[in-house]
């Protein structure tokens, strides 16, 4: 289960990662309390933060993955790091003197959203560069697991810490900004003739161009994109819709929002931990399966009567939104070459992030007009109709074929999902380890 950790440069990455992400989480509830502050309890004004914070993803993440693939990726992360920490040391600032308005958080989280669009694409396509190839799997599962094991300890800390500060939100906001500093040290400290880098990407016009013509050559990873789109945009809005469950529908104060958030936690720590035994590259049938679940559990969520009921239901939701992003991560990581990952898995997190701005608002309007739970039913429903709708489209695409190779002569018959052209996963998997060992590189 914890085998990638056996690597020292990803266990000091990930054991510094767990506390940067723990202040991350304590900082999104005392953002999204702070809006609600700010704003009346206005659900819109949360949607809008949330857009706010992952809108630059749609322009941004594959400049990002650009840079990922062109230049060093960890002195692009500790450049990344530094900047979001000082960001959240001046909202931190601002809250503490009183002089925060709402259009302070706006701009704020704005360009904290920008820094994340180009840090995240950079991060993922680093772990590669830490664990290679035969670990890659686990280690995605293990980054999953540390972020729901800081999604479980974050918001309830936020949520005491708020409480304790009689609604005060600035120590959120400071502890945050310090936090970054362990991600900068373990990052510094690495061994770098530990790292497995690839051979870097030269300057030159159409590489974004190159990206996305190399994703829409290969159905697999339109499929895993497209999914990804619809789920991020439609159900993975629960810093929005839980936010407000438990302003509105409970009438329940921050602490009350931090233990439903943590309840969201623990499942996703649950589908996270079960994700790191799976050591191949997921079906597509797996993502499309894990899509329809999410859907139906995030609907019966918002038809919870109580409170105790609706945090009870929270957990297998949380879980099955893992077992999905997880997936859908590791699916697309083993399905690209080394030199076109950061490009990719760039488009990747645009699908999954680009969406919110879209989506957070339009939830937070539903909410606002007709009830925070119809925020989940309707979202939940679309995540169900894009999961049977990809379920039919795989299902159209299956195919029968011979193929005959004339040296040496053999034939064989192929049933299933790939198509015409595009190799599999194992043959990516190959070509992967033969490029390891270009020369001149380090190997561990």
């Amino acid at each position: 289960m914890f085998r990638a950790l056996r690597v020292r440069n990803f266990r000091r990455y990930a054991s510094a990662n767990l506390l940067s992400l723990t202040g991350t989480w304590i900082q999104r509830i005392g953002q999204d309390w702070l809006v609600l502050q700010l704003s009346d309890d206005n659900g819109v004004a949360l949607g809008l933060i949330t857009a706010l914070q992952f809108g630059p993803s749609l322009l941004l993440s594959m400049y990002g993955g650009v840079l990922a693939d062109r230049y060093a990726k960890r002195r692009l992360l500790l450049i990344s790091q530094a900047l979001m920490g000082l960001l959240s040391l001046v909202l931190g600032v601002l809250v503490a003197t009183g002089t925060v308005e709402l259009w302070h958080v706006f701009v704020l989280a704005g360009a904290l959203g920008s820094v994340s669009a180009v840090d995240v694409p950079v991060r993922q396509a680093f772990v590669s560069e830490m664990v290679g190839p035969a670990l890659l799997t686990n280690a995605v599962s293990l980054n999953s697991t540390i972020f729901n094991g800081a999604r479980l300890v974050g918001p309830a800390l936020a949520g005491l810490l708020i409480a304790a500060a009689s609604g005060d939100t600035a120590p959120t906001f400071f502890i945050n900004a310090a936090s970054f500093a362990f991600t900068i040290v373990a990052l510094a400290g690495m061994r770098a003739d530990e790292l497995l880098p690839s051979p870097p990407v030269a300057r030159g016009k159409g590489q974004l161009r190159a990206g996305l013509a190399y994703t829409w050559a290969h159905p697999d990873l339109l499929l895993a994109m497209g999914l990804a789109f619809v789920i991020g945009t439609f159900g993975f809005n629960y810093q929005v819709t839980i936010a407000l469950m438990a302003r509105e529908t409970f009438e329940l104060g921050a602490a009350a929002f931090g233990l439903l958030s943590t309840a969201f936690a623990v499942g996703s720590l649950t589908g996270a931990l079960l994700s790191t035994r799976r050591s191949a590259r997921p079906r597509q049938r797996f993502l499309v399966g894990s899509a329809v679940l999410f859907g139906v559990l995030t609907v019966v969520s918002g038809l919870m009567p109580s409170y105790a009921s609706f945090a009870l239901l929270l957990v297998p939701t949380g879980a099955a939104a893992l077992v999905f992003s997880v997936a859908t991560n590791s699916f697309v990581q083993l399905g690209v070459d080394p030199q076109m990952r950061g490009r990719v898995m760039a488009l990747y997190f645009m699908c999954f992030m680009g969406g919110t701005p879209v989506g957070a608002p339009l939830v937070g309007w539903i909410s606002e007009h007709f009830g925070a739970p119809w925020g989940l039913i309707l979202g939940g429903a679309v995540c169900v109709v894009a999961g049977l709708g990809a379920a039919v489209w795989l299902a159209r695409d299956r195919s029968v074929r011979v193929e005959v190779q004339r040296a040496p002569l053999r034939a064989r018959l192929r049933i299933g999902d790939g198509a015409p052209g595009v190799p599999s996963p194992q043959v990516r998997a190959a070509e992967e380890k033969l490029s390891e060992k270009a020369p001149g590189q380090q190997s561990v």
